[in-house]
């Protein structure tokens, strides 16, 4: 089918997205419209858009699993423990490294970057109060820590971007660790630094004082993610491949055990599975339009234009990963399209599995927070900007995730 069906699919579906029609019926009704507009009978749509969500099912179900996890990390209240404790021991002077380390660390263990954000920000919006400090840097700083830490976690994008690529899990999320840390010093040492400290707003947010006494113990709080990490680290350390399908709700119900909340269990999979299903969902809607895309000319359109702009074929995967998170405003819808639609053109120019996986995580971490996705609306809210100045951030979240995904293809050619 035609490149130009595949993109006008593409185009009505950020439409209907930026006119706040669900995201999942927005994607689904740009695949219809793409597979007939690029030549397509309406039966033939519908199968290449079936397709398409087949051959993400089995990351569908490693998501819903994952929910287990994260259900129990925000609903015991540990991923709140682990932030403060994060703060508490760099101390407020070094508040934006606190914040940026606390973000990247509830990333990097699997907790998503919207809800790890929202976790973190009572803390950040409580010390910004005391030390003067504008939201929006706070702000920043989180998002930057977390986009950091979303590239080397069990997270959603890292799944599918390694399935589609018939990669192993723990291998794309090492391969992005320098890269991950290059992000961190970036965001604290150049980012933040670019930003004006104060706004007029001021924010009060003192609640989180009132809870620090029923949140569980440091110690019992890092059994989850502990547990998680290691049963992933198996494969490259001892070759014992453990599926995340199956690490990361055992190492959400280690984690609870250790904390004496047992009776805590049911609240927090059902959290959880709310959480991740709202993603799962999500996924089917990017299954049919990736499936159109995937069928289309348009990968031949963008390897086109790479060459004729003299860019090498290493940058499909970045670039792909970029494009496509501009156009859902998702890291994991982004990194779902463009890793379905040009694996296999990825791996026939000679790059490892491993590293375009890799390549395209970190590139979807470009332009995912854009107007059109729920984090822009997410993490403003949360630390009470409103549009114009979430809007002003933009700029600095995507010189990040450009930064991130630079540093990974350096690393890719480096390897």
């Amino acid at each position: 089918m035609t490149a130009i069906g595949a993109l006008i699919g593409l185009l009505l579906s950020i439409y209907l997205i930026v006119k706040k029609i669900p995201p999942t019926y927005s994607l689904i009704a740009g695949a219809i419209v793409g597979g007939l507009l690029g030549g397509l009978s309406l039966i033939q749509t519908v199968v290449v858009m079936t397709d398409g969500v087949k051959d993400i099912s089995s990351a569908i179900i490693r998501i819903l699993t994952a929910g287990v996890l994260s259900g129990i990390l925000i609903k015991t209240g540990a991923a709140a423990t682990i932030s403060n404790a994060i703060v508490r021991k760099l101390g407020e002077k070094r508040v934006f490294a606190a914040l940026a380390i606390a973000t990247m660390l509830l990333c990097a263990v699997g907790v998503f970057i919207d809800v790890a954000v929202i976790t973190v920000a009572p803390i950040a919006l409580s010390i910004g109060k005391r030390l003067n400090l504008s939201p929006s840097v706070l702000l920043i700083a989180m998002i930057g820590g977390g986009k950091c830490g979303n590239i080397v976690s069990p997270n959603p994008n890292t799944i599918i971007a390694a399935e589609n690529f018939g990669a192993d899990l723990s291998s794309v999320m090492f391969s992005n660790i320098i890269p991950a840390f290059i992000g961190l010093l970036f965001t604290l040492f150049v980012v933040i630094k670019l930003i004006p400290k104060q706004i007029q707003k001021m924010h009060d947010s003192d609640s989180l004082i009132d809870e620090v006494n029923e949140l569980p113990a440091l110690l019992p709080s890092l059994v989850a993610p502990i547990v998680t990490i290691m049963l992933l680290a198996l494969r490259p350390i001892a070759d014992i491949n453990i599926d995340p399908l199956l690490a990361l709700p055992i190492g959400g119900l280690v984690g609870i055990i250790s904390m004496k909340q047992w009776s805590n269990i049911l609240p927090s999979i059902e959290y959880g599975l709310s959480k991740m299903s709202s993603v799962a969902v999500l996924l089917i809607g990017t299954g049919t339009i990736a499936g159109i895309i995937k069928n289309s000319t348009l990968k031949d359109w963008i390897l086109t234009g790479l060459a004729k702009a003299n860019i090498g074929e290493i940058m499909i995967a970045p670039i792909s990963g970029a494009l496509m998170s501009g156009a859902t405003a998702s890291t994991t819808a982004g990194a779902t399209l463009a890793s379905s639609s040009f694996a296999d053109t990825i791996l026939a120019v000679g790059i490892s599995a491993v590293w375009g996986a890799a390549m395209i995580n970190s590139g979807a971490t470009v332009l995912d927070h854009l107007p059109h996705g729920s984090f822009f609306h997410a993490t403003g809210g949360v630390c009470e900007l409103n549009f114009k100045e979430r809007l002003k951030l933009i700029p600095y979240e995507t010189l990040i995730g450009v930064v991130l995904a630079g540093a990974t293809t350096i690393s890719c050619i480096i390897a």
